[in-house]
């Protein structure tokens, strides 16, 4: 095993659960990528409990710079997916429909992880037809920052409040009523 990968692998958490199914293999990688399919669990973290985001920064799936950096005052969902995960697909026009009903309230961006060439990724957004930026980490880099809450599931969900602080996070598929009812929530204060 590389020190990339145990890295990733430590600085996510996933060494128990590396035997368990879901998304562990991406067609286009040739070792096992250790990412699971998460149970759909959601965690809130108190409000006197939550830390500041790290500010992500790097490449979209065109290549062109995406940040996080002056979102502070809406509610930004970070959604975890790789082309190569069924989950993650049956995920998306939930997320596409849950961004258009919080268009107000709420920025989604997603980070797509483990596609090793840009080009799935790009397919799989235009054919859910995700309409809001993706930032491209293959390597994982920017899942690394997250250490508070660790976006360790494929797909997973990470919330940020209006102040920029990691709030809530959903490990595996959920549907758009989830991703709606949480945005509503942080944004009101919750």
């Amino acid at each position: 095993m590389t020190l990339a990968r145990r890295s990733l692998l430590a600085g996510l958490g996933l060494a128990g659960l590396l035997g368990a199914a879901g998304c562990t293999r991406n067609p286009s990688a040739t070792e096992d990528v250790g990412f699971v399919a998460g149970d759909g669990s959601f965690s809130l973290v108190p409000v006197d409990k939550r830390v500041q985001a790290p500010i992500l920064t790097g490449p979209d799936l065109e290549g062109k710079s995406l940040t996080t950096d002056g979102r502070t005052g809406r509610v930004v969902v970070l959604n975890v997916w790789g082309s190569w995960c069924s989950p993650c697909r049956a995920e998306a026009p939930e997320l596409v429909k849950a961004a258009a009903q919080t268009r107000g309230t709420a920025d989604f961006l997603g980070i797509n992880t483990r596609d090793n060439d840009v080009a799935p990724a790009r397919a799989f957004v235009r054919a859910f037809k995700v309409d809001y930026p993706n930032f491209y980490d293959p390597r994982g880099e920017l899942l690394l920052q997250l250490k508070a809450l660790p976006a360790n599931a494929i797909p997973s969900t990470l919330f940020l409040d209006p102040q920029g602080r990691i709030a809530a996070r959903i490990l595996g598929e959920a549907k758009a009523s989830t991703f709606v009812g949480a945005v509503n929530d942080l944004a009101a204060g919750k």
